[in-house]
């Protein structure tokens, strides 16, 4: 674990914890919101590894045994509430694990903080159980939600808690971090940032995967020539596709990536604000074959597209309806 001189972004979030724990005004209560791989769980971890810091700095020391203990994820007084079933925290789970524990003072540390990750999977009975902690907790308690949707969450429960949203982290800031720390080439840290929008976890999940680059390399092969592809050829795309069904937002984002740098170039004729930069040739076809409205038909058929998935509309026929509208356009 890092502490928070190490965490790119996110400098209004690290600073009110900071300000928390040098005035000695922490909350017995924290919502932390922020997309998946937006840094929740290292932000939570690093704010709880420094409250409990025998050095009572505002940054984890890392030598003292508590640091020690947090950094192996062994510090008794640092509970990370888990939950059995995949799409539910139950009221069981939060009596059995929270509200169960939490009356017995911390074994070894001045507070005793739980770190309840994916909040918005909390069954309203499981808020309810929740709230009446929140609402009378022990002095020495800190409860920290991580959630990627507040709207899940009880107003109840978001009116006695901060919220502290996790805001996007500019592009340049990722950029610099997987071409310096990570060692990616520019062409590839170029393209992550992009499809990361503010998010480093992403960037740095997609930087690393050899899925994703064979997945690039897919898509680029497919937006490239599906205008001139055979219905054979169609479904033989799809049927590989249907290989990256987990990771199918991902593809997307590069079919709508590419198709906005062919509207961009379309308009603008300048090829600085690509993405794609590298490809440009195969832009510059593409913008004069394909009309504005073409073009925007492609990128709203895409959002749609993502809108579906996500209802579980059946997997074929969404892409089906979405390569045919890519080819005639």
């Amino acid at each position: 674990m890092a502490g928070f001189a190490d965490v790119i972004g996110h400098e209004q979030t690290i600073a009110h914890m900071k300000r928390a724990i040098e005035l000695n005004k922490v909350s017995h209560a924290y919502i932390i919101n922020g997309e998946r791989g937006s840094g929740k769980k290292l932000l939570a971890g690093i704010f709880a590894q420094t409250l409990q810091c025998e050095a009572h700095g505002t940054e984890p020391c890392m030598q003292c045994r508590s640091c020690r203990q947090a950094l192996s994820l062994n510090q008794p007084d640092i509970i990370r509430v888990t939950h059995e079933k995949q799409g539910t925290i139950s009221v069981e789970d939060i009596r059995g694990q929270l509200n169960g524990d939490i009356q017995i003072r911390p074994y070894s540390s001045p507070c005793k903080i739980y770190i309840v990750d994916e909040a918005e999977k909390l069954t309203p009975q499981a808020q309810n159980a929740l709230l009446k902690t929140i609402e009378e907790p022990p002095s020495y308690a800190v409860i920290l939600l991580l959630t990627t949707n507040t709207g899940m969450l009880l107003p109840t429960i978001l009116s006695r808690c901060v919220v502290l949203d996790l805001k996007p982290v500019p592009d340049e800031r990722i950029r610099h971090y997987l071409m310096e720390q990570l060692e990616i080439p520019d062409y590839q840290a170029e393209v992550c940032t992009a499809f990361a929008q503010g998010n480093v976890g992403k960037a740095r999940r997609l930087a690393l995967s050899d899925s994703f680059t064979e997945m690039l390399d897919h898509a680029l092969h497919l937006v490239k020539n599906i205008g001139e592809m055979e219905l054979n050829d169609l479904i033989e795309d799809l049927r590989k596709i249907s290989t990256y069904k987990m990771e199918i937002d991902d593809y997307l984002d590069i079919l709508m990536v590419w198709y906005r740098d062919v509207l961009l170039f379309k308009a603008t004729r300048d090829a600085d604000g690509l993405i794609f930069r590298q490809e440009l040739i195969a832009i510059r076809e593409r913008a004069q074959k394909s009309s504005y409205e073409g073009l925007e038909l492609i990128l709203k058929s895409l959002d749609k597209a993502k809108q579906r998935l996500n209802a579980n509309v059946n997997f074929d026929m969404v892409m089906e309806l979405l390569l045919l509208t890519m080819k005639e356009n």
